[in-house]
């Protein structure tokens, strides 16, 4: 156990310590300058419009960073530590926690070309779901993902690239025990209040030691719909098949909403999210429902 949580508390202080030296770098240095667009700028090439400015004069807006942290490919650093809390799991009913720890960091390849990356780091606290089954806390399997897009993209915003898994669970009930890969794409667009897009990917497994191979799909629908002084409403579930399973548990179909907000605290832009979703579908002993809370970091130029 102590092992588990130096891993824990190492694995977070390690993502969290790339990201704003990361982010540090870029507005301490010109080396992404020549390739990244402020956001205003970013957010009127998107929108076709002019861009938008804070009543500072110069700082983007709350609305405009909003719109802005709902793009997956947009051309700022941000770090988001997702809280998800997933309820009704397995026979005793257990309550999991996932913290996904995803920075999302773009690069400059050329002056029409961004790569967009984005990790994700879940750390998982699973109580026993079922009687004989044990409780497991400890870090699960990383992904990461690779998007090539536009840097000066049109009223169509999108991405395209692999996504790779890591079997770096530190539990057989935490990870795959698989390395998998596969392709990921999204687009999205802009219009008015509204930010709408999707994002796909599906992985197969080609390595590893776990004993059932990995082929899994994920659709994500993006639908924000932004308000006055950075509040907005959305729907991000997240519809997930199994392939590997049978028919029955194959897949989970959740559905709900939630509210948002930018809000500076300092000088630091944040976006904080809460929601919720009912799971439609499910495998047996999925979870019922879940409740998703964000703390997304920006880092604008």
């Amino acid at each position: 156990m102590k092992h588990t949580i130096k891993l824990i508390l190492s694995s977070s202080a390690f993502a969290c310590v790339l990201a704003v030296s990361t982010a540090l770098a870029q507005q301490d240095s010109g080396f992404y300058r020549p390739f990244t667009l402020t956001l205003a700028a970013a957010d009127a090439a998107a929108s076709g419009g002019g861009g938008a400015e804070g009543d500072d004069g110069g700082k983007a807006s709350q609305e405009t960073l909003a719109k802005a942290a709902q793009n997956p490919a947009a051309k700022m650093i941000s770090v988001p530590f997702e809280n998800n809390f997933n309820f009704g799991v397995g026979p005793n009913d257990a309550t999991q926690y996932i913290l996904n720890i995803q920075p999302v960091i773009p690069i400059g390849l050329s002056e029409n070309w961004n790569l967009i990356t984005r990790t994700i780091m879940p750390i998982i606290n699973q109580p026993s779901p079922a009687p004989g089954v044990p409780g497991v806390s400890g870090l699960g399997d990383i992904n990461t993902t690779l998007w090539l897009s536009p840097a000066k993209p049109g009223k169509l915003i999108w991405g395209l690239g692999p996504i790779l898994t890591f079997p770096t669970g530190t539990d057989p009930m935490l990870g795959s025990g698989k390395w998998s890969a596969g392709p990921s794409a999204l687009a999205l667009t802009k219009q008015g209040h509204w930010v709408i897009g999707v994002l796909f990917n599906q992985q197969w497994s080609y390595a590893g030691w776990g004993d059932n191979d990995v082929s899994s799909m994920l659709i994500e629908p993006i639908i924000n719909y932004n308000l006055s002084h950075g509040w907005y409403l959305f729907t991000y579930p997240k519809f997930t098949a199994n392939w590997k399973a049978s028919s029955g548990d194959r897949w989970t179909v959740p559905v709900g909403a939630g509210v948002g907000k930018v809000q500076h605290i300092g000088k630091l832009p944040v976006n904080f999210q809460l929601s919720a979703y009912g799971n439609v579908v499910k495998p047996d002993n999925g979870p019922d429902w879940q409740l998703r809370f964000q703390v997304q970091f920006l880092f604008p130029e």
